[in-house]
């Protein structure tokens, strides 16, 4: 074969994987969307319903909790199974649950709706994310892989603030669920056309690991449930739950994650960094649209219009990550979105009792958008360092889990601190994100200490 062939062979591979990114990003772009389009619409929806915010919560945090501590059983099943097997399974899993909780006549089967919509998740997520990194195989054009999707899913957390303050106040709240129907099925009917099938699986011994990923989804849901309510017994429980998960980890022979994957320091750290990381994106998304609309006094509407600088800037940064990959190296360009979410939220962190958007917020909001979008998708192509056919599953799934429990755990504490005594006032919204800076600050820390010793 000539050198011209192979470039024609290459070129035409190069474009065949173009509308699988865009398939695979446009239902992660759903996903995304559906963590922040409920923030907006919680008023209406504790309105229709006569719930009181505690209760509400559980339709911000369910939804991430099943996702976040199921997401390790769906990397491991797209591992065991086929990733278009499961990206299948999990989307239209993700489709039903969204027309359910659309139609839901009362909180509880909202609630419900919700943790399906999170267990679709989990098993579509580390399908989509193993797909591409084994679809974009080089370091460089994972970057920029990882970099469109992470782009176009991190759009979709603000696009979801958008459109629920769009819908909120012009439609109908269950709206916010309802249009996830028909682009869903469109995903599911373009998938069979342009993701090849599974190849044959290889013969694997032993069972899943159920227990792991009963225990990985119940610890996390008790201590929420405990920072919200103040409940030290379902703090306790949690802990032992997560602990009980370790020790069923550390003996099954089918673990979800073999403690082993996390001897590679790369994977490790960029796991471990992700949590205050997702945790500061989460209480900002949820805290600045409260004071938007508490303090400042913003329509739904307004309040979503509000993020638009937020989604330019975000969609900014990713746009240059590669670029920063390549001249500066994964640890040093995860360390600039450390430190530049640090100087957002450290803005944040001096709200006023009585503040305003352009001078207390934006500029705050600026800085964690930044941040944001070149810290998650470095730490995202480390936490994917030299993953194979029998692994990159399992990476994907563990490098999406602490995501969406450190988002889930993090947006409890903090919120938290700032509704501690009702109705939150400027200082309480001051400790949140001041606890938030601190926390992405240490993992700044973390990896200036650890990064460079790889």
């Amino acid at each position: 074969m000539n050198t011209f062939t192979v470039r024609l062979s290459a070129r035409a591979a190069a474009r065949r994987r173009t509308p699988v990114l865009a398939l695979l990003s446009l239902l992660q772009f759903l996903i995304a969307i559906d963590v922040t389009v409920v923030n907006v619409a919680l008023p209406a929806i504790g309105a229709r319903f006569d719930a009181e915010p505690a209760a509400l919560s559980w339709v911000v945090t369910g939804y991430t909790l099943v996702g976040g501590g199921l997401l390790l059983l769906g990397g491991r099943l797209t591992d065991l199974l086929g990733r278009r097997r499961m990206f299948l399974l999990g989307a239209a899993l993700f489709a039903l649950a969204s027309l359910a909780a659309g139609l839901a006549p009362n909180l509880p089967t909202l609630v419900a709706a919700r943790f399906a919509q999170g267990a679709g998740e989990a098993l579509a997520s580390p399908a989509a994310m193993s797909l591409i990194a084994l679809l974009y195989p080089s370091p460089e054009e994972r970057a920029k892989a990882l970099g469109i999707w992470g782009a176009i899913s991190a759009s979709g957390l603000v696009v979801g603030v958008l459109l629920s303050g769009a819908l909120v106040q012009l439609l109908d709240w269950r709206w916010i669920f309802g249009v996830n129907v028909p682009l869903t099925a469109t995903v599911l009917a373009l998938t069979p056309v342009l993701v090849r099938p599974d190849g044959p699986r290889p013969a694997r011994s032993g069972r899943l690991d159920l227990p792991g990923a009963t225990l990985l989804t119940a610890g996390p849901l008790a201590l929420v449930y405990g920072v919200l309510r103040g409940s030290a017994a379902a703090l306790l429980a949690g802990a032992v739950l997560l602990a009980a998960f370790v020790l069923v980890e550390a003996r099954s022979r089918n673990p979800l994650v073999p403690l082993a994957f996390f001897a590679h320091r790369a994977r490790a750290l960029a796991n471990a960094v992700t949590v205050p990381l997702s945790a500061g994106l989460s209480g900002t998304f949820f805290l600045a649209t409260l004071y938007l609309q508490e303090v400042i006094e913003l329509s739904p509407l307004q309040a979503g219009l509000a993020y638009l600088p937020f989604c330019a800037a975000l969609l900014l940064a990713v746009s240059q990550v590669a670029r920063l990959i390549r001249a500066l190296g994964v640890t040093y360009t995860a360390l600039l979105g450390l430190l530049l979410t640090a100087a957002g939220l450290g803005w944040l962190a001096r709200l006023p009792d009585h503040g305003g958007f352009l001078a207390d917020v934006l500029p705050g909001m600026l800085g964690v958008a930044a941040g944001m979008g070149i810290g998650l998708v470095a730490l995202q192509h480390a936490a994917l360092s030299d993953v194979t056919e029998d692994d990159a599953g399992t990476a994907s799934g563990v490098q999406r889990s602490v995501d969406q429990l450190g988002g889930s755990l993090g947006l409890a504490v903090l919120v938290g601190a700032a509704l501690g005594g009702g109705t939150p006032q400027g200082a309480d919204y001051r400790t949140a994100f001041g606890w938030a800076a601190l926390g992405v600050l240490a993992a700044a820390v973390a990896v200036a200490a650890l990064g460079r010793r790889k």
